[in-house]
């Protein structure tokens, strides 16, 4: 099928990252949330990371002004209905997704294809609480959604080779790249990121290294662009933390098993640069290492 107007559900900080690559692809884009502030507020951001982009010569301010105007927004799900494809951005909560779609596909046309932007959570078993499990996939966006190149296509057991084809022609559409990962949890990417920052943060717990000297060494070490632990701030605690437990609930391998630490730092509250601190203090003019 023809993929054309997009549902994005969830305003925060991949939602409002899709929307921008969308719109400025040539999709209709409707953007819901339980918040009118956070539907307006997202439309402000990707209106200045679009005016970036003309102020460094990457678009016109024409595609920028054509861009905006196919974005709207609305606080009702049901309104989603209309669309060619759904992408699910809310909270990563399994039951929050669940109750989502559960209100949702009532409203759906027979042929939309309902996707989850989910890092970690089993597509299949959240295929199955839908009318549609053979029109259900992962669509895993990095962050920031503008800027980085990948996107994950994960099938479930279901999904049939329609859908797949037809997302990842939408992928190239998006002038991005695709991944391919089976349905198992944390996928390609966590899979691998997550646990070398919950060993970043073990190496901190056991006092093998401070956070500026292992950030340093991984940084100047290996050319990573960001430190583990700066990353983690970046990506937010509460995220890495739930992607571990996924992990570690999924696979029962002890290797998956969070750092103290890290539950430690969600427990306080200090979630990252979401917060204003977590492994460094952002609330100063330069962040501060708290450990």
């Amino acid at each position: 099928m023809a993929i054309q107007s997009v549902g994005v559900i969830g305003a925060g900080q991949m939602g409002n990252g899709i929307a921008h690559v969308f719109a400025l692809a040539g999709f209709d884009v409707l953007m819901n949330d339980i918040s009118q502030d956070a539907l307006d507020k997202a439309v402000s951001l990707i209106d200045r990371n679009l005016e970036r982009q003309v102020s460094r010569e990457k678009i016109t301010a024409q595609v920028k002004s054509d861009a905006m105007a196919r974005i709207s927004t609305t606080l009702k799900l049901s309104d989603l209905g209309r669309t060619d494809l759904v992408i699910e951005a809310a909270t990563e909560r399994e039951t929050v997704k669940q109750a989502i779609f559960e209100d949702l596909v009532p409203h759906l046309k027979p042929e939309t294809i309902l996707t989850s932007n989910t890092s970690s959570i089993s597509i299949t078993r959240l295929a199955s609480r839908t009318d549609r499990p053979e029109k259900f996939m992962g669509f895993h966006f990095m962050n920031p959604v503008p800027v980085m190149q990948l996107v994950e296509l994960i099938r479930g057991i279901a999904t049939d080779e329609a859908t797949y084809k037809a997302l990842h022609a939408v992928v190239e559409k998006l002038g991005k790249t695709s991944a391919t990962a089976e349905d198992f949890p944390a996928f390609i990417v966590n899979r691998i990121l997550m646990p070398m920052i919950n060993e970043a943060v073990y190496t901190l717990y056991e006092g093998v290294g401070s956070v500026s000297s292992i950030d340093s060494a991984m940084k100047l070490g290996t050319n990573h662009p960001m430190g583990p632990l700066e990353l983690a701030d970046f990506i937010g605690l509460d995220t890495c933390l739930a992607i571990m437990n996924v992990l570690h609930d999924g696979l029962a391998d002890t290797k998956y098993r969070p750092c103290p630490l890290l539950t430690k730092y969600v427990e306080a509250g200090w979630l990252g640069r979401k917060t204003g601190r977590g492994f460094y203090d952002y609330r100063g003019d330069t962040p501060v290492p708290t450990r």
